[in-house]
């Protein structure tokens, strides 16, 4: 039963299936299989168990974070904070690349997408790094590098779809976000100082008060955004879901009164994308919980569970073979869709084994996230082959590397659970 649903959903993606279309049809042969017969299914239960999927207030935190991004690149939000970024650590040896990924930190902090990141703060990034003199290879490395921080510095979308998927609270997940994202950054940011050193690229003079003080006050209302997001999550004033709409509204507020940079026209547009996106993955998250439904019902999780115990009950061994398991998936799914097969299968072995589901959230986003930026099918890769014109043989080639550091903080958080429940069980409680 185990090959013959995982085969299904194999052979409908090899087919070029959708992926909310292929859940949904394998889930239905499935069930069909499992009744033995076509007019014993009760088809109440599959339209419940579909409608169930979006129809979840957490879920509505999607639209508003992914309408927040659109709206930062296009307010004209990404060049403030791109500035800012280059007065603080633009002076330092190689500082355009410390500047591409203290960036990204800070645009994590409002958008929760990598492929936001890449195509709009990175078109700002790609071309000052070019006309300081910075070779094409390095400066799309670092780009789609650091663009990976995005979804797990919070907002995070995957995040929200995962705390969705395995019930586990979004709010506590979004925290548990910062600690990874920021010692992602720092990684990174090490990489850059080698390669800077190594290839002696240039540095300016640095940044005299005025000019701090100058972009400081430029990028004050957008670096508001992740204070406001953060500070009222952890303080109780609103629900992640609430925090979302705060978000979509401060960027609203920003691009149309303050920057003036958002038309209605714009504005019309913006609206229009985010709706296209969020049916996609609405559709999606409506289709996996009907898949895990079915799983669930066929025993496929308990037989996936019991052969690997018989293997070993080691919960950081168990996480190891997941680690690799993970990667190899993000090489060839989009995170969302990984996420929709893979949460409702694994979800009962991480519980019986004894891995904390907001720990496992954490280590199994990364991975995903990991996979943006890896070939044959990492997204980022293809944004920025659009962004910069450099071909997508080079950009993998050159961004190879930079996995580097992001796979030895990926080891840290998964042998070291407290770096992503500390700040969770500190500010919110166990």
């Amino acid at each position: 039963m185990t090959i013959l649903f995982i085969g299904i959903l194999i052979f409908l993606f090899l087919l070029g299936m959708p992926v909310a279309f292929g859940l949904g049809v394998t889930a239905f042969i499935m069930a069909i299989l499992m009744e033995k017969s076509l007019f014993d299914i009760n088809y109440g239960i599959i339209a419940q168990r579909i409608f169930y999927g979006p129809n979840n207030f957490l879920i509505l935190a999607v639209p508003f974070f992914l309408l927040a991004g659109r709206l930062m690149n296009t307010s004209g939000i990404t060049t403030r904070i791109y500035n800012f970024a280059d007065a603080l650590v633009g002076h330092v040896q190689g500082g355009l690349g410390q500047v591409n990924v203290l960036g990204s930190m800070i645009f994590a902090g409002m958008t929760g997408v990598g492929t936001s990141d890449a195509a709009g703060l990175g078109t700002v990034e790609i071309k000052a790094m070019r006309d300081a003199g910075y070779d094409d290879d390095f400066t799309v490395a670092i780009t789609a590098a650091s663009a990976t921080i995005g979804p797990i510095i919070p907002p995070s979308v995957p995040l929200v779809i995962y705390g969705v998927l395995a019930t586990v609270s979004v709010g506590r997940l979004l925290i548990g976000g910062i600690i990874p994202g920021i010692l992602m950054g720092l990684a990174l940011m090490v990489m850059v100082s080698f390669y800077a050193k190594k290839r002696r690229y240039p540095k300016r003079n640095r940044t005299n008060f005025n000019e701090l003080l100058k972009a400081s006050r430029q990028a004050f209302l957008p670096l508001m955004t992740p204070v406001i997001l953060v500070g009222g999550m952890i303080s109780g004033v609103f629900t992640p879901t609430e925090a979302a709409a705060v978000a979509a509204l401060y960027s609203f507020v920003l691009g149309v009164f303050v920057y003036r940079e958002i038309s209605l026209s714009n504005f019309w547009v913006i609206i229009k994308e985010t709706a296209k996106d969020t049916a996609i993955i609405m559709f999606i998250v409506a289709c996996a919980l009907y898949y895990g439904w079915v799983l669930i019902r066929s025993r496929i999780p308990i037989i996936l569970l019991e052969e690997l115990t018989a293997i070993t009950t080691d919960p950081l061994i168990i996480l190891f073979i997941l680690n690799g398991f993970f990667l190899i998936v993000g090489c060839f799914m989009e995170t969302i869709a990984a996420m929709s097969i893979l949460v409702p299968v694994l979800t009962p072995l991480i519980q019986k084994v004894g891995i904390d589901p907001l720990h496992f959230g954490l280590v199994m986003v990364l991975n995903l996230v990991i996979g943006l930026i890896t070939p044959p099918f990492g997204m980022v890769l293809f944004v920025l082959d659009k962004v910069s014109g450099v071909p997508i043989y080079r950009i993998v080639k050159a961004t190879l590397p930079f996995i580097i550091p992001l796979l030895v903080v990926l080891i840290l958080i998964t042998i070291y659970p407290p770096l992503v429940t500390f700040l969770p069980n500190l500010v919110m409680g166990k």
